[in-house]
This record gives structure tokens, sequence and C-alpha cells, in this order.
């Protein structure tokens, strides 16, 4: 009896083994027949692999469906607003401004009852955002004089373009009134295209200009807001208008927070090498025609 039960196992696991062999005999031969089928009998073929198949692509299209579901939890929707801009004023760390130009070719000067800037395609309205009697009337949460660049830069160029007069305060109430105003940071950047909207005017997204071509385009009756990035201009974030271009090529500007940038002239590039890295609602760079829609 004793020897009967050591010798139980034994059996059990030469017939396992057996058994095993001959699994892996069939898939191999199985395999191997299904390899001479494949070219001796195609239609043979396609009909026993077919089920297989199908079952395989199943898997596969439902594996690409998961992963393209799990990938659109994770992407932000189309036209999302990028998170504002700082453009609290800061006086820029770079604060070198290039001498003013001459009076022939650029001064504030009071044509109708309103202060102008002269030289550009047009005479620009100038506002300047801490000056009174709006730099303490409310953007928001917020005052004008810190936060109200954008309000006060389409106020100059709205003013500038339309019949109608719209000083920074009023800018800044119907921007607020539209859902443009960010506390704490200043606008969100529709506020270009969507004040341009409201006021009649088109704004188009110029995203990569050359500065030849920014000058041409000025030279050619046209207006941009621009948004800065730290540099010259800001060491945050900061719109500003760009009015014009002299024979030297230069650019020049309407600065809501400097009278004495708004004389000066620039180099085209280094405002493109200044432009504010963000690209949501048309930015950093908005034309306008001062000389009407086509």
């Amino acid at each position: 009896m004793e020897m009967r039960w050591l010798e139980e196992p034994k059996k059990r696991h030469r017939i396992l083994k057996a058994a095993g062999l001959l699994v892996l005999a069939l898939v191999c031969i199985g395999g191997m027949e299904l390899l001479v089928c494949r070219f001796a009998a195609p239609e043979l073929y396609e009909k026993v692999t077919a089920p297989v198949s199908a079952l395989t692509q199943r898997v596969l299209d439902g594996g690409a469906r998961l992963t393209q579901a799990l990938s659109a939890e994770h992407d932000e929707p189309a036209g999302e607003e990028e998170a504002p801009v700082d453009q609290k004023v800061s006086e820029p760390d770079d604060g070198e401004v290039p001498p003013a130009e001459a009076p022939t070719v650029t001064e504030f000067s009071v044509r109708q009852g309103r202060e102008v800037l002269t030289g550009g395609v047009v005479d620009l309205v100038y506002f300047n955002q801490g000056e009174e009697p709006w730099a303490d009337a409310p953007y928001g949460p917020d005052e004008i004089r810190g936060y109200g660049c954008g309000p006060t830069s389409m106020a100059m160029l709205i003013s500038s373009l339309k019949e109608e007069e719209l000083d920074p305060a009023q800018a800044a109430q119907a921007a607020y009134a539209d859902g443009h105003c960010a506390p704490g940071s200043g606008s969100y950047l529709s506020i270009v295209e969507g004040m341009a909207d409201r006021y009649g005017l088109r704004a188009e997204s110029c995203p990569d200009l050359t500065a030849e071509e920014l000058c041409q385009q000025l030279a050619s009756g046209n207006l941009f807001v621009a948004l800065m990035g730290k540099g010259h201009f800001t060491d945050g974030g900061h719109f500003i208008v760009l009015r014009g271009a002299t024979l030297e090529g230069k650019v020049l500007v309407a600065d809501p927070n400097s009278r004495e940038r708004s004389l000066a002239g620039w180099d085209p590039q280094l405002i493109l090498d200044e432009l504010s890295h963000s690209r949501s609602n048309g930015a950093p760079l908005w034309r306008f025609s001062a000389l009407g829609e086509p």
C-alpha cells in the first residue's frame, strides 16, 4: 500500500506531462496547418480566422475609443480664456526710453477740445490711466490707475476711429459689464475683440508680422493694439496702441501709462520682441484700419 501511495503522484505527473505535450503538439500542428491553409486554401483560412480577427479588431477599436475619451478629459475646451495676464501698473526693469521725437514728428496737442498725439495715421485721442478725472474710477473692484490699461487703450482707439468719444471710465464700465474685467489682474484678452465688436470696429489678429511689415502696415493706414510683455514698457503685461511710423522706420506708440514713452520713436523689432507670449483671443497684436473697413 505504501509503495502504491508513493507511485500515485509520479503517475499523475506523467499523465499531466503527457497531456501538456499533447496540447502543445496540437497547437503547433494547428499553427502549421493554418499556415499551410493560408496559402493552399485562402478561402478556408479566412473562414477559420475571421471570428478571431473580428474580435481582435473590436478590442483594438475599444482601446482607441477609451484612450481618446481619457485624453479628452484632460484637454482644455476649445476657445477657453487663458488665465489673465497680470496688468497691474509696474515700472519696467529696463526703464530706458529713446529720445523724444521732434515736435514736427509728434507732440501732444489739443484739437477740438480733445488732447491728441499727432504724427500717426490719425491724430490719436490720448488718455492716461493715472490721470484724473478717471484715475480713481472703478474697474470692477479695482481702480483704473492700477489696472486699466486695457479699457484706456480701447478708449483711445475707439475715440479716434469713431465719431463718439469714450473716456477710460466709460470704457471700464462697458468692459466690466461685458465680462472683460479680470479682478486683481486687469483685463481678459477678450477685451480687444469684444469692445471692438461692441463699438462697430473689426479687430484682426496679426501674430506673425516682421518688423518691416509692421512699419508698412502702420504707414498704410492701420492702427494696432499690442499686449506687451516684460521689457521697456512693463514688468508684467501692458496694453498700448501702435499709432504710426516715422520716415526713419521707427514706431510711434500711445502708452496709457506714460507720456514720455508716447513721444518716443521705437525700434519695430524691439516692439515685436517684447510682445506678450499669450495667444488667446488674437493676442498679442490686433490690427484696426484707420481708413475705414474694406
